[in-house]
């Protein structure tokens, strides 16, 4: 009798995990029905160009719509294309095929070139190659290889080294450290000059680094240590230095750079006539510099920007170079919004380009007379494309749409590839030309749209609601199908509440949440205090403090919903990833039970813990703010855990070089100490999205304990 009962169990059990197994599933197989257009290049003329279909790169005309012509006749049987680029007059084809990941967004790949006849391998003497491009002359091809920088001549077949000092966790040539890939976005640290006589890199020394060792178990029997260099916040950084090799003689000249060694340079590059140009930053964050090096060894800054709590996070987009000696700046330190600024190398300020109470939020092109650029102009929420002359003169409007669009400008803005979304209308891929006259439409969802009537799935509704200290925030919310007023809905909040960051925004996206609104549940978010598009004030005010101001307005959040009659006030939730789980752990801490249910994925636990860029940027350095580490740190309020009221899930990787599982483990160290009782979910060697195995794994977790708990 007693097997028989537990066989019967255990079928139940089974069954039911299949079951719910199909939630998440769902899910991810509508978020892939939403259609969009990959890998866009515009080719030279601006009247041609690329993307990627089924493993080939295909060319088609922007003005008329036409079968496409296959520029990979004799394509590799499976081969994957990761990347591809054209060489400067477009005669071949450098692809990148596979994708070891290294970090977030580096890793090694194959290289194959190809002339249109012929699809030939590349760079075989190379161990694990990456971050490679064409010379602007087109006859070379520099790349990465184990730290170190390498050339190889088209037509003679052959590598020649540039660099030899690189070493693992010591030197790194070319290729950025951790901490500079992951905050300032890029691996490629290295550019040729317009006339490809030179080659410009910078050189990492992180000897002096501290070292991260994180555990891989990977299925063996015995585990071993996968170490890297990762500085936390107020230890030592990698010193970095700017050199340039002259390709002709092979002599090799390091830069000056300034006396400050610790400080960042995040980009290199040289101006349109040749001239070598660099950013410097102040490791505060607050002061940033364009410098500009004369062909006789002087040096000057085109561009200087001080804030008294930061500069804005710089990018490749940060400075757009119009022709030889004007550039577009975009930032927020003069008016409090984020707007652009023309400038001259020989003359300073030229003019304010945009202004008002709203942000540039991308420049996208420019033709010399005219530039293109995405604003929240119409509303935080949305982003549209206007254009108008360098001297902020006869500005368009070009995108009619009330939504999101993401832009694929051609070469010159003669034309562009938009896609659009909003709340209720999945993707639509549209191709108009450089005044915004649509030309043809490329792609709709329709098979996504008819689906989406026909379930008749709910759409975020949005609004606004005022705390109880007098802010205005934004919000969203998603009720169940056939919503009665009448009755008590449980509601999960969901949230990320970076600094900068947004989360409401009218754009159409699905995720696991939406599984619970087809269970009958109220799903809701809003961005507080700090979070971005709203201005320097709203956004900056969070500095120094991280978790403080945040945490209020989710409470606020949670106790307006939780006064509404629909509301069911005791089956309140919240969720967060990162940033939002050290949220949603801070929320679950210090709300007293107010929330029944608190899922931190990954969550920060002590701003000690986390990188140097990123933390000290919002809060400085420890040495000199160690209450703004502190005093909002989970670690701390352990106790005051309701655990008898809200049940905490703590999900983390084990191999998440970003927000190291250590945070996690202190967290459940603190609440061992604390006595208190939560649940947890371990992922072996994933990183911190749960890849390579288990991001659906996760998600369908999430599902089945907001279920079982809220």
């Amino acid at each position: 009798m007693k097997t028989f009962v537990l066989a019967a169990l255990a079928s139940l059990f089974t069954a039911g995990t299949a079951a719910a197994q199909n939630e998440y599933a769902e899910i991810a197989r509508l978020r892939d029905l939403n259609e969009t257009v990959r890998g866009i290049r515009s080719m030279n003329d601006g009247e041609h160009y690329t993307v990627l279909e089924s493993g080939d790169i295909v060319r088609y005309r922007y003005a008329e719509a036409g079968r496409g012509v296959s520029l990979l006749p004799q394509p590799k049987p499976g081969m994957e294309i990761t990347d591809y680029a054209f060489s400067p007059d477009e005669r071949q084809l450098l692809i990148a095929s596979g994708r070891t990941p290294i970090y977030r967004h580096s890793y090694t790949t194959r290289y194959y070139l190809s002339d249109g006849s012929a699809l030939s391998p590349v760079l075989t003497g190379a161990e694990a190659p990456r971050d490679a491009t064409f010379s602007p002359d087109g006859r070379m091809i520099a790349y990465s290889d184990r730290n170190d920088l390498y050339l190889w001549e088209i037509a003679a077949g052959k590598t020649r080294r540039i660099t030899t000092d690189g070493v693992w966790n010591e030197v790194i040539n070319g290729t950025t450290d951790w901490v500079y890939e992951e905050e300032f976005g890029f691996t490629r640290a290295y550019a040729f000059s317009p006339d490809s006589r030179r080659l410009a890199y910078l050189r990492f020394d992180e000897s002096a680094v501290p070292l991260m060792e994180m555990m891989r178990y990977d299925g063996k029997l015995y585990n071993r240590a996968f170490s890297f260099k990762y500085p936390k916040a107020g230890e030592r950084n990698a010193t970095v230095q700017l050199w340039v090799a002259d390709l002709t003689t092979g002599e090799k000249t390091r830069i000056d750079t300034g006396p400050e060694s610790d400080q960042y340079i995040p980009r290199i590059g040289f101006t349109p006539d040749g001239r070598l140009w660099f950013y410097r930053l102040n490791r505060r964050q607050n002061t940033f510099e364009m410098i500009v090096c004369e062909p006789h060894g002087a040096q000057r800054t085109a561009y200087e920007e001080r804030a008294q709590q930061y500069v804005e996070r710089v990018d490749g987009s940060t400075i757009t170079f119009v022709d030889r000696d004007r550039f577009l700046v975009r930032q927020e330190s003069h008016t409090g919004y984020m707007h652009l600024y023309l400038y001259s190398l020989r003359s300073g300020l030229l003019s304010q380009v945009t202004r008002g109470d709203w942000e540039v939020t991308r420049v996208v092109g420019t033709d010399g007379k005219r530039v293109w650029y995405l604003s929240t102009e119409t509303s935080p929420l949305r982003r549209n494309l206007y254009s108008v002359r360098l001297d902020g003169r006869d500005k368009r409007r070009l995108t009619p749409g009330e939504g999101y669009y993401d832009i694929a400008p051609s070469r010159g803005m003669k034309y562009y590839i938009s896609t659009f979304s909003n709340a209720s209308t999945p993707n639509r891929v549209e191709i108009a030309d450089g005044s915004g006259r649509a030309v043809r439409t490329l792609c709709e969802s329709r098979e996504l749209r008819d689906e989406l009537a026909a379930s008749r799935r709910p759409v975020r509704e949005f609004f606004t609601f005022t705390t109880e200290r007098g802010d205005t925030l934004h919000a969203w919310i998603v009720r169940p199908r056939d919503f009665d007023p009448a009755k008590r809905y449980p509601v999960l909040l969901t949230q990320y509440s970076g600094p900068g960051s947004q989360q409401v925004r009218d754009r159409w996206s699905l995720d696991w949440e939406d599984a619970l609104v087809d269970k009958g549940y109220v799903v809701a978010c809003t961005d507080g205090r700090g979070t971005g598009f709203r201005g320097e004030k709203f956004k900056k005010q969070t500095y120094g403090r991280l978790g403080a101001l945040e945490t209020e307005d989710q409470l606020s959040f949670a106790r307006h919903l939780a006064s509404q009659p629909w509301v069911d006030p005791d089956r309140i939730g919240i969720y967060g990833w990162s940033y939002g789980g050290f949220m949603a752990l801070s929320c679950a801490l210090k709300g007293h039970g107010l929330f029944r249910v608190a899922i931190a994925v990954a969550p920060v636990t002590s701003w000690r813990y986390y990188d140097s860029i990123y933390t000290e940027i919002y809060s400085n350095l420890p040495q000199y703010n160690a209450a703004g580490y502190d005093d909002n740190s989970p670690l701390n309020f352990a106790r005051m855990l309701d655990d008898g009221r809200t049940r905490l899930l703590l999900i983390h990787g084990t191999a998440d070089d970003n927000v190291h599982f250590q945070n996690t483990a202190e967290m459940a160290r603190a609440l061992n100490r604390a006595g208190k009782r939560y649940d947890m979910m371990i992922y072996p060697d994933q990183n911190h999205s749960m890849q390579p195995d288990d991001t659906h794994n996760v998600r369908q977790k999430m599902i089945d304990y907001t279920l079982q708990h809220l």
